[in-house]
């Protein structure tokens, strides 16, 4: 079977192309529940460099987005002191697909459906690149990590466990 080196238009691409943003394009087999380590394994990239899209919530059921190193957890207890809110909790993966409008497994936090704010694990911002979903299972892309705060308004928080 011949791999792709391309994939069709998403609208975490058609966002990042409309922003001009520069960005390199990772396909890999996805594998579900493979997460993180096995997209950094078959591209052969450093796990932490690969950020995970995570939609949550607060008490109030309102939706954010946080983006958090591959190889690490997110303390919602941290999250939700930095944030103001009473505590955060992950989406049920059909109530993050309906904010989002993607599939769990290929969140980008680019081209949401619904607008949510950000909030990006502060040493991601620290790294020289950063490989983060493109919208499609088994789509990783590769951009600077400035895009986050700069396009997306992403707030910093240290949370990562």
């Amino acid at each position: 079977m011949v791999k792709k080196n391309h994939v069709s238009e998403t609208p975490a691409t058609a966002f990042l192309r409309q922003h001009g943003v520069a960005f390199t394009e990772h396909v890999y087999d996805y594998v579900e529940h493979g997460g993180t380590s096995e997209s950094a394994r078959q591209l052969g990239v450093a796990e932490h460099q690969v950020v995970k899209t995570l939609v949550m919530q607060d008490e109030r059921a309102r939706p954010l987005i946080v983006l958090m190193h591959g190889d690490k957890q997110v303390s919602t207890k941290n999250l939700a002191r930095q944030i103001g809110a009473k505590s955060v909790e992950p989406c049920q993966p059909e109530v993050a697909q309906r904010h989002s409008g993607y599939l769990v497994g290929g969140t980008s936090p680019f081209g949401t459906k619904k607008p949510m704010p950000v909030y990006v694990e502060r040493t991601i911002l620290a790294l020289p690149a950063v490989c983060i979903n493109g919208g499609r299972r088994g789509y990783l892309v590769g951009i600077s990590p400035a895009v986050l705060t700069v396009l997306l308004g992403a707030k910093e928080v240290d949370c990562a466990l």
